[in-house]
């Protein structure tokens, strides 16, 4: 905690809970320049009154995009610039593809993606007018592994490792690296607070959504992941010379991971021909 990290300013959406609060409070005792936003900035008043000269609290709801350019404008006129965007805001939605309403999903999909990309494109100009930089976009292994009952988070998360990709390949040229964190689960309030379970329940789906279910009722608090050693280790992936594309965190992610990667390995492998057959000949006619 008190190792000093290069002097940078980073921009930490939902820095009132989770990895977010944590971050900002790790990287102030540190020394470096945060400016922390959350819908109710009340709850980082205290990061204020310690830290008046390196700390700049914001109200920011990243689904108001006047909100977002209004906290952007304040941050880089009080410190000239970001180095680092943390988007981590968001939040999960438990429930079948059938049982969660549009009512209920809409708003994640307006945080987890568009709130996501709301802020992102209004750095965009000033990382690329910089050259230099690091964008993390906290997504999870979630997105990267569906699974019955959290279809909708899924999907919002498979969204930002999709766009983080093809961003990473647009800011790469110019010097700015983005770096997606893929969490297992860790004692955070994700479960708690940060977590919405479908009002409408169908018998049908007990067996197969209704286990996310019940894992988001009885789960809260008995992760196996540290939060504190989850920022430490995305504090060190944005100091690297390399930073990762991928960061996958906590051994239930790496585990599962693995064991997606040897999936697809197979299906590669029993499918090859097949999959190789789908182009046109030698000559460019169709079989």
């Amino acid at each position: 905690m008190s190792k000093q990290i290069p002097e940078r300013v980073w921009l930490i959406t939902g820095a009132s809970t989770g990895f977010g609060r944590e971050m900002a409070e790790q990287l102030l005792a540190r020394g470096a320049k945060v400016v922390a936003t959350a819908r109710k900035p009340e709850q980082l008043a205290e990061f204020g009154s310690q830290y008046p000269d390196t700390a700049l609290i914001l109200p920011l709801d990243v689904m108001d995009q006047a909100a977002v350019d209004s906290a952007v404008k304040a941050a880089l006129d009080r410190f000239g610039g970001v180095d680092v965007l943390v988007n981590n805001a968001g939040y999960g939605v438990s429930g079948a593809i059938e049982e969660v309403s549009e009512a209920e999903f809409m708003p994640m999909f307006e945080t987890n993606v568009f709130g996501l990309l709301r802020v992102t494109r209004a750095l965009l100009p000033q990382f690329r007018e910089r050259k230099r930089g690091n964008i993390v976009n906290i997504s999870s292994i979630g997105g990267l592994i569906g699974t019955p009952g959290v279809g909708y988070y899924n999907a919002s998360k498979f969204a930002v490792n999709g766009l983080s990709e093809a961003l990473a390949g647009e800011m790469a040229p110019l010097g700015v690296h983005v770096t997606v964190v893929e969490p297992g689960p860790f004692r955070t309030d994700f479960l708690g607070r940060s977590a919405t379970i479908a009002a409408h329940q169908i018998e049908e789906y007990k067996q197969s959504a209704g286990k996310s279910r019940e894992y988001f009722e009885t789960q809260a608090g008995k992760q196996a992941g540290d939060p504190v050693k989850a920022v430490e280790a995305i504090l060190a992936a944005v100091e690297a010379p390399e930073p990762p594309r991928h960061l996958v965190l906590g051994k239930q992610a790496y585990e599962r991971m693995q064991a997606r990667l040897e999936l697809w390995s197979k299906d590669l492998a029993t499918w090859k021909d097949t999959t190789l057959g789908a182009d046109y000949d030698s000559q460019g006619e169709a079989r």
